[in-house]
């Protein structure tokens, strides 16, 4: 009997690095799939448990298609002529990604190191972060839009809005050639969803003032095991940026948890203090803040950074739920898990606090092969950087506010944006035929 000697991996491929790369995905993809399909079921009124739960999983199947088809091309690819800064070429990855990670489709010079792994791990990696977003940004529209209207939305949005800002902060793009810094996602995620989220939800309108003046959560022990899921499987969202299995993959994964931390003590403490008591849904509120404020820092700033940013990413917000969000215009906007305090604010903190904080002494994206990148921010002696990266935040805040509000009126347009009378006062039964539970009861 005669064997064919097959060597396990190329010689350009690092087992160590694709491992942790595909496992930081994983524990990304978790965040959604159940993380936030928990913690949404979780923090609703019993009624849209399922409703909130179903939205999560559609769109975490619809941005894997669009993803693989055009989106991640237009996030990673080739700069489309005439628009070399700004976005990269519509076209599938799925004959490309048995190639190393960064030949899968070429990108502009000097957006990534050169990667020792497959490009099916990075397109997957990159999709998981893509899904996110949308999830998030559905995250203000629980509880009165309709399920046409998300269904189309989300491919829209995933096409139209979130590959411009991967391009130009993570793709080798305009604000990145600036030299802007978004670590993991401060930016192109969390103020991208967060933005879209107020942007669409002032249009679509608020829930019915049933829902809206009585939203107690619907189960408070399952909305902390999705936020459980959200904390750990952050250790993938930051450990898994430097592209390598290397010791800022760590120190991201430490100041992750570190800033978290910080944040969800002080707003637990700030509730305390100020005869709010200690509720579980402020601890929230502050883990999410903490965990979304050093996303776009983890791996520039070291300990006593993600502190600080721990710190403010939580104060700053609290402040604006508990002040800002109770007068004038910001009343008025329905944005049911306060996306716009705990992703818009916090990760604008984040990002502005990278540009102060950052510390030369972290070195980012480290090959074998190639130099580190290290970032120095205002407190080191570099203001251009917090110039920067004040450019970027509001370069994303004015694009994807625009861009989102084309397209929730374009879907409304065509479907209607908001369920029935019906359905918004029934709730899951009305909308699925299905409950998430059956009643006390019901099999007697």
């Amino acid at each position: 009997m005669t064997y064919l000697a097959l060597t396990p991996s190329p010689p350009w491929l690092s087992p160590g690095d694709t491992g942790w790369q595909l496992t930081a995905a994983t524990l990304v993809g978790l965040q959604s799939v159940p993380g936030l399909a928990i913690l949404y079921a979780g923090l609703m009124k019993r009624k849209w448990a399922l409703n909130s739960a179903v939205m999560v999983l559609y769109a975490f199947a619809a941005t894997l298609v669009v993803w693989t088809l055009w989106a991640y091309g237009m996030s990673f690819g080739r700069p489309i002529p005439g628009l070399p800064d700004l976005l990269g070429v519509p076209q599938p990855v799925l004959s490309e990604v048995a190639e190393q990670g960064r030949a899968a489709i070429p990108l502009l010079k000097g957006a990534m190191p050169d990667l020792r792994f497959s490009g099916a791990a990075l397109v997957y990696f990159q999709f998981v972060f893509a899904a996110i977003t949308v999830i998030i940004l559905g995250g203000a529209l629980l509880g009165r839009l309709s399920f046409k209207a998300w269904a189309l939305f989300v491919p829209l949005w995933i096409t139209l809005v979130y590959p411009v800002g991967a391009f130009m902060l993570w793709g080798g793009g305009w604000l990145s050639q600036l030299g802007a810094v978004d670590y993991s996602g401060g930016y192109v995620i969390h103020v991208a969803a967060g933005v879209s989220g107020v942007v669409a939800a002032a249009v679509v309108g608020p829930r019915v003032a049933g829902d809206r003046e009585n939203g107690s959560p619907g189960n408070l022990l399952l909305a902390i095991a999705g936020a459980g899921l959200l904390w750990l499987g952050w250790n993938g969202f930051n450990g898994g940026d430097p592209y390598f299995a290397n010791g800022d993959a760590a120190a991201a994964v430490l100041n992750t948890n570190l800033a978290t931390g910080t944040a969800m003590l002080a707003w637990l403490l700030l509730d305390v203090f100020t005869d709010r008591g200690p509720r579980v849904s402020g601890m929230i509120n502050g883990m999410v803040a903490g965990l979304v404020g050093i996303t776009p820092a983890a791996g520039y700033v070291n300990g006593y950074g993600a502190v600080a940013v721990g710190l403010a990413a939580s104060a700053i917000p609290w402040l604006t739920m508990n002040k800002l969000a109770l007068v004038g215009f910001f009343r008025r906007i329905d944005d049911v898990l306060g996306v716009m305090h705990t992703h818009l604010f916090a990760g604008a903190i984040g990002g502005l606090m990278t540009g102060l904080l950052a510390s030369p002494a972290m070195v980012v994206y480290t090959a074998t092969r190639g130099a580190g990148v290290s970032v120095a921010g205002l407190v080191y002696g570099n203001p251009r950087q917090f110039l920067v990266q004040v450019l970027a935040l509001l370069v994303i805040v004015a694009y994807d506010g625009v861009a989102t509000f084309a397209i929730i009126k374009l879907v409304g347009a065509l479907v209607p944006l908001r369920m029935t009378p019906l359905e918004l006062e029934i709730g899951d039964e009305a909308v699925h035929r299905e409950l998430a539970m059956e009643p006390a009861g019901a099999d007697s």
